[in-house]
């Protein structure tokens, strides 16, 4: 398995720090707001990372982290009449809501800033007391050219930088460069106490302090988005490496930006998404389907035509899938083997390139493709089935349901029944699931009886009211057969 890692500009072959155990870390949100979908491709992605690492047997600590305290959240607190906890606790909550619908699995560890203040101290005293910071009137500041390896990940001298950033402008800081470890307490706002006097955590500090708490140096994987490569990720290592004398991490991954008519998403451009309104209008797994549909280096175009296009291409695989389970469920004489070589050959093709394609640096593009062609073989030889069904079809079509489920545990995109494992097709609730199902087929037995009469006009009512309501009525030689409309 190849990984792109960001600061060594090319793909490595995974080698984690301990045989058979992967730790991850990923940037999580600051917590003053519902996420939008700028937040969402990274949680998607590195979710999809975590799961097929998973797959390949590894055994996996997932960390993503929650800033609950900073200047955004202390400003939108007072707008909304909150203290800040409150109104961080508020928006974690949220941000649970709209990860369970685009089904993202819970991290093994959340942790928060407020939780982690004596750590943070801890690290910013070990780089106080090592002369790498240093103290001005209660704020604590880290010294960047005291680190050697300033600007490794980023690819930049620290000049280039220093001419191309902006910098707040702060006499008080011996280069203009240096970060903020530790702010100073200002009136009305939360502070701790510390050696430097009362005040919060700078933002760098707080990702450093909790990946090396629950993974240690050197772990293996840290993740987020481009935009974090400076100066967020570039001051984590400096800070961390100054303060652990130890590599950081193993493998940097950056995913592209998201944008909208191949513009940046940006509130200054008005074309900022929440992920509470796109999933108001489509539903998760749509969105997530989208979101993996493109390499995660490269950007993703966002509009609701690509969205659109994108739900085309699911049903179409919903479609194979009800096929599949007719084929399977549905009583049939016993026949001559009819598709069982064929597409078991098939079926192991298709396994292989399906791994293949996430061992390239987790290439969730082509993993998608390939279920599309396992969609295809398997609508291919349903269709050869006819109405009988031989003992060996039926192991080999069995085969190619678990094939469906272990794609889809990798790429996520179907919740499962947690009781018989099943890809779960319908967005609707699990109890209403089966009511849903069972409507509908009476009012296309209703159809059905109508037809026989010769009764067109009562059958077309009935089609057409099934369509008005999403319900779209296929007339095949194996009978009828219902899909919702994408």
């Amino acid at each position: 398995m190849e990984i792109y890692n960001t600061i060594t500009r090319r793909k490595q072959t995974f080698q984690p720090r301990e045989p058979g155990k992967v730790g991850i870390y990923v940037c999580g949100p600051t917590t003053y707001n519902y996420i939008h979908l700028g937040n969402a491709r990274p949680l998607v992605f590195f979710d999809t990372v975590r799961r097929y690492l998973k797959h390949k047997g590894y055994d996996v600590t997932y960390v993503q982290n929650f800033t609950d305290m900073d200047d955004k959240i202390i400003k939108r607190a007072g707008e909304e009449g909150m203290n800040p906890p409150d109104l961080a606790s508020k928006y974690i909550s949220e941000f649970f809501k709209d990860a369970d619908n685009l089904n993202v699995w819970r991290a093994d560890k959340n942790p928060k800033v407020t939780e982690h203040i004596p750590d943070i101290i801890d690290m910013v005293d070990k780089l106080v007391q090592n002369g790498t910071a240093y103290v001005v009137d209660g704020d604590v500041y880290f010294e960047v050219r005291k680190f050697a390896g300033y600007g490794k990940l980023s690819g930049r001298s620290l000049e280039d930088m220093q001419a191309g950033a902006r910098v707040d402008v702060d006499e008080r800081k011996r280069d203009p460069m240096d970060f903020a470890l530790w702010k100073s307490a200002k009136p009305g706002e939360p502070s701790w106490d510390s050696p430097w006097g009362p005040g919060r955590p700078g933002w760098h500090i707080e990702c450093s302090a909790m990946s090396l708490k629950y993974l240690g140096s050197n772990f293996d994987i840290h993740g987020g988005g481009f935009d974090l490569v400076f100066p967020h990720h570039e001051n984590e290592i400096a800070q961390s490496e100054a303060a652990t004398g130890e590599p950081f991490v193993r493998y940097w991954m950056h995913n592209g930006f998201i944008t909208v008519n191949e513009e940046k998403m940006s509130k200054s451009l008005g074309n900022f998404f929440l992920v509470r309104d796109i999933l108001g209008k489509y539903p998760g797994e749509l969105v997530r389907f989208f979101l993996l549909s493109t390499h995660y280096r490269s950007p993703l175009d966002f509009d609701d035509e690509k969205l659109s296009a994108a739900g085309r291409g699911l049903e179409r695989i919903k479609t194979g899938l009800r096929l599949l389970s007719e084929a399977l469920s549905k009583p049939r004489k016993e026949g001559d083997t009819l598709v069982s070589a064929e597409l078991g050959a098939a079926l192991d093709s298709l396994k292989s390139s399906f791994e293949a394609a996430m061992d390239d640096d987790f290439n969730t593009a082509l993993a998608i493709s390939v279920i599309f062609d396992l969609t295809r073989e398997v609508n291919t030889a349903v269709q050869r089935l006819g109405g009988t069904l031989s003992p060996s079809d039926r192991e080999v079509l069995l085969k190619a349901k678990e094939l469906f489920i272990s794609f889809n545990d990798v790429i996520g995109i179907f919740k499962v029944d947690k009781n018989t494992g099943d890809i779960i097709l319908d967005n609707v609730p699990d109890d209403s699931a089966g009511l849903v199902e069972g409507l509908i087929n009476l009012v296309i037995e209703v159809r059905q009886e109508a037809r026989k009469k010769k009764d067109w006009a009562s059958a077309d009512r009935i089609r057409d009211g099934l369509k008005e309501l999403g319900v779209i009525l296929e007339d095949t030689p194996q009978g009828v057969r219902w899909k919702k409309q994408g």
